[in-house]
């Protein structure tokens, strides 16, 4: 009741205030009122009326000074230095303005125009006293300390009780650890003015930094009630609570620091901040974007704007952010290490190790540096370095696990397989609760393929995790990795049994269904996860993606898909979904609206950033493609990829030059990029450029004369140019230097180019006794027998493939049309086998509707071609197929539109001339 009263008096005293000078107040009454508000610490009362003097007398110096301070009390020192200089050009007694017009330039670090401030003649003691304590601050902030206490003796020397000069004493007592002294001095001042706002909050702070939270909330509270404006003392009292896990009393004080002062750089800070613990990062978002624009050069604003990036997982703006907050303040730990996170998880670690080396110190090296060098320097390809380091960090904590199974890792990774094995038991044995050792020695185990080392690791693991799905699902792929499928099956619906809506064990299951051909059982494994929990975005695109396998329509997937971007707005992959769900309907429109909702909720992710390219160029956005790429690159800067992208644009807009640049461009960032190298080759070849080719390609050999690349690409050149003899010698000189699939290829084919078939042949048998598991190699005679017609060879080659991947189907699928062109009854049963391992692939249904159809089994291979025209309408070869099926079917009305349709295709399909007679026999 009190504290409405109180309130409704105080409003009611504004508003008179505001009436009376409506109705003509005196400048002189108004500047009285303003004082009397400032009395009672009531800053923006004050402000209204000594606005209202000047709006009416201009040239009042003592409305200006004192606005001037009431502006420097509220925070906006910028406009605090404008009114103090007015004061002074007004003749506003110096000895009360250069007091104050030093701590605002204090305040912006102005430390030039202080000095030149300084020697501005000042008579009174008190006065003397505020500068020259404020001159002692600017020099121990310029890490002057012998000239800052001089100073400092200088200001007690004007006025021996002058309670901020103490107060500083105190500070520097403080830093020389002298607590005891610096609390005489504190209570020294608070005996002779107990109403000493600054040095209750100076005891709160000590009390603070001893522990004794009990004591320091008491005192910061006895600050708050002689001044509710000190804002201090509000983000003190926030940053206790939170640090005292009292979030609730945290946002209590965050109101109470809102009413006095609702825009102040500090009370948005600590908004963001206490939004950012509570993972409210779009409120955190909002309130450090209000900070930066009053403060744009915050430090402690950049790096809480960077640290909310990097939550958001918007690495580019994370980096921009921090980087700029180390350039102000190098010393901000928690900014260098937030960064160095954010390159090594975009991949940038050779940034991530230039970050570091400020904070290297060599044997000095503080202890919570070492295991995050050790990340980097292993990311970046040293591991040797990196060992050191994890060593130097289980050293100087032999408790730490995770440090202990890095170093593991490390060895690992330096090619000491078993060494690094028996590090991660040792660890994970030593230990009753950590279980990271564990997990690694697992994933280690199974990735050299030792399943029973692993097994028993998984045994150990649920001794610390009983019952815990992630135990049985470990089993599962352990056992799965093994060849014991019940075994493995049995896991994981252990898994399942324990948690129903355990996503990885229902995964395994799915692909184990479908593996065994049961597609509607892979689809109840993700039904019965969304039963449980009805928002698993995951689940929702795993059944998604097996929906579309079976033939559901794109409406019903994009409804499914909607759902998964509701339940999970900030991840990429729902809205990948979406997007690609368009574009294989070729909806543009769509597909372009998807994109730039995506984009406007995740702008940053590289993943979306090439899909958004790709929708633009579609669209036929070009300058809005390349942009995107460009901010990709910017993002991506160890890829080659963006630059690759925008040089296909542009060479499909027929601007070769733009292609070259954005190409050289990409070489200049990344000089050791073969894709960008090929890529300029390919350009010079198309360009008639031949020697510049061969030249590029001869100084890779040079660069790198181990490697094939350097004579794999000279090799392409002159086959680009049909001198064959030239190419094979190329691909020869790569093969000796390092042996390798595609150079093999590549020289099997030039020689039967050049019409030598005999040795193209010896080529090939010489290479695969070689190299008897080289199944890319045998691929690529299969196919190239087929294309020369040569069925039973590419057939033979097939069988071969298949000994070793038996339930492959689109091994199974090429075998079937190969024997069918052979008339081999074989071939239907092939088809139907893959059909049934893949269904609802149109290039399998194309395979096996043809051979229906030749086996007089017309209706059923008519409608397995139609839906696969259905579901791959561009699909030109099959809608051809499809055509022919229906013409020997006997529905020649429908095969005439299939066939018109192609026919507008043009040059784009090549099979034009077969449409023609097809068309014209009809």
């Amino acid at each position: 009741m009190t504290s409405l009263l109180h309130r409704t008096l105080a409003i009611a005293t504004l508003v008179a205030a505001l009436v009376g000078t409506a109705c003509g107040d005196s400048p002189e009454a108004m500047l009285a009122s303003a004082k009397e508000y400032l009395a009672k610490n009531d800053q923006a009362a004050a402000t209204i009326q000594l606005k209202n003097v000047l709006a009416k007398n201009p040239d009042s110096a003592e409305a200006r000074f004192l606005l001037g301070k009431a502006l420097l009390e509220n925070g906006d020192v910028t406009a605090a230095e404008v009114e103090l200089r007015k004061a002074l050009e007004l003749k506003h007694p110096a000895d009360q303005v250069v007091p104050l017009l030093a701590r605002v330039l204090l305040a912006q670090s102005q430390f030039k125009k202080l000095d030149e401030l300084a020697k501005t003649s000042i008579a009174s003691a008190e006065g003397l006293a505020d500068l020259k304590t404020t001159l002692a601050q600017s020099l121990a902030m310029q890490g002057k300390p012998e000239a800052a206490r001089t100073m400092l003796d200088e200001a007690l020397a004007a006025k021996s009780d002058f309670a901020p000069a103490l107060l500083l004493q105190a500070r520097i007592k403080v830093a020389n650890n002298d607590l005891a002294g610096a609390h005489a001095i504190i209570d020294g001042i608070l005996a002779r003015a107990p109403q000493d706002v600054n040095a209750w909050l100076f005891k709160a702070d000590l009390l603070n930094a001893e522990g004794k939270t009990a004591e320091a909330v008491a005192a910061y509270e006895k600050g708050l009630a002689l001044k509710p404006q000190a804002l201090n003392a509000h983000a003190a009292l926030i940053m206790t609570h939170l640090r005292e896990r009292q979030p609730e009393k945290a946002a209590k004080q965050l109101e109470a620091m809102q009413k006095v002062a609702p825009k102040h750089p500090l009370t948005y800070y600590e908004q963001g901040l206490l939004a950012f613990t509570k993972k409210d990062l779009a409120t955190a978002k909002s309130a450090v974007d209000n900070l930066l624009k009053l403060q744009p050069d915050s430090p402690q604003g950049l790096q809480l704007a960077g640290l909310v990036a990097f939550e958001s997982r918007s690495d580019l703006q994370a980096q921009d952010y921090l980087r700029k907050a180390l350039q102000k303040a190098p010393a901000l730990a928690l900014a260098r290490r937030t960064l160095v996170l954010s390159y090594l998880r975009s991949g940038q670690s050779a940034k991530a190790v230039e970050t570091l080396q400020p904070v290297l110190h060599g044997d000095e090296t503080a202890p919570t540096w070492l295991e995050l060098a050790g990340n980097a320097y292993l990311q970046n390809g040293d591991a040797k370095t990196a060992e050191e380091f994890f060593q130097r960090a289980t050293k100087a904590n032999p408790q730490n696990k995770k440090a202990q199974t890095a170093l593991a890792l490390a060895r690992l990774r330096g090619g000491h397989t078993a060494e690094a094995l028996g590090d991660l038991e040792a660890i994970a044995a030593s230990s009753e609760t950590d279980t990271s050792a564990d997990m690694a020695l697992i994933v280690a185990s199974i990735r050299t393929r030792q399943f029973d080392k692993a097994l028993q690791a998984i045994a150990n693991l649920e001794k610390k995790r009983p019952d815990h799905p992630l135990v049985h699902n470990l089993r599962g792929g352990a056992l799965l990795a093994k060849g014991d499928q019940e075994g493995a099956r049995k896991s994981f619906e252990k898994a399942l049994a324990i948690d129903p809506a355990y996503l990885p064990a229902a995964s395994a299951l799915a692909q184990m269904d479908l593996r065994a051909n049961r597609p509607e059982e892979a689809q109840k494994r993700f039904e019965a996860v969304l039963a449980k929990d009805p928002k698993n975005a995951q689940a929702m695109l795993a059944l998604a993606e097996l929906r579309a396998r079976g033939g559901a329509k794109t409406s019903d997937l994009v409804e499914l898909i909607k759902r998964a971007i509701d339940a999970a707005p900030a991840e990429p992959a729902p809205r990948l979904a979406l997007i690609g769900a368009y574009l294989r309907e070729q909806d543009k429109d769509k597909a372009l609206a998807a994109v730039q909702e995506a984009l406007a909720a995740i702008p940053d992710r590289p993943e979306l950033l090439d899909a958004a390219g790709r929708v633009y160029q579609m669209n036929g956005d070009n300058q809005q493609a390349l942009t995107i790429y460009s901010k990709l690159a910017n993002l991506m800067p160890t890829s080659p990829q963006p630059y690759l992208r925008m040089a296909e644009i542009q060479l499909a807009a027929k601007n070769r030059e733009g292609a070259r640049s954005s190409l050289t461009k990409g070489l200049s960032a990344l000089p050791d990029s073969l894709a960008l190298q090929r890529a300029l080759i390919q350009l010079d070849l198309e360009e008639g450029k031949l020697e510049a080719a061969l030249a590029r390609a001869r100084e890779i050999q040079k660069a790198q004369p181990q490697q094939s690349v350097g004579y794999l690409f000279e090799g392409d050149a002159h086959a680009a140019n049909k001198a064959w003899a030239q190419a094979a010698n190329a691909y020869r000189a790569g093969l000796k230097a390092a042996p390798a699939t595609e150079l093999a290829q590549r020289l099997h084919a030039v020689l039967l180019a050049d019409g030598k078939t005999v040795e193209a042949r010896a080529h090939a048998d010489a290479w695969l006794k070689q190299h008897p598991k080289d199944h890319a190699f045998r691929l690529y005679l299969a196919e190239q027998a087929n294309r020369n017609k040569d069925f039973a060879t590419a057939a033979a080659h097939y069988r071969n493939l298949l000994a070793n991947q038996p339930n492959n189907p689109a091994l199974l699928n090429n075998l079937a049309w190969t024997l069918g062109q052979m008339k081999d009854p074989q071939a239907l049963s092939l088809a139907e086998r893959a059909n049934s391992l893949a269904p609802n692939q149109p290039a399998i249904m194309d395979t096996l509707g043809m051979l229906l159809v030749e086996r007089g089994e017309g209706k059923r291979g008519v409608e397995l071609l139609a839906k696969a025209v259905e579901l791959q309408p561009q699909a030109a070869l099959i809608r051809l197929n499809y055509a022919k099926a229906l013409i020997k079917t006997g529905d020649k009305n429908t095969a005439r539109r299939e066939l018109e349709e192609l026919s507008k295709l043009g040059e784009r399909f090549p099979a034009q001339a077969e449409v023609a007679a097809l068309l014209k026999s009809l």
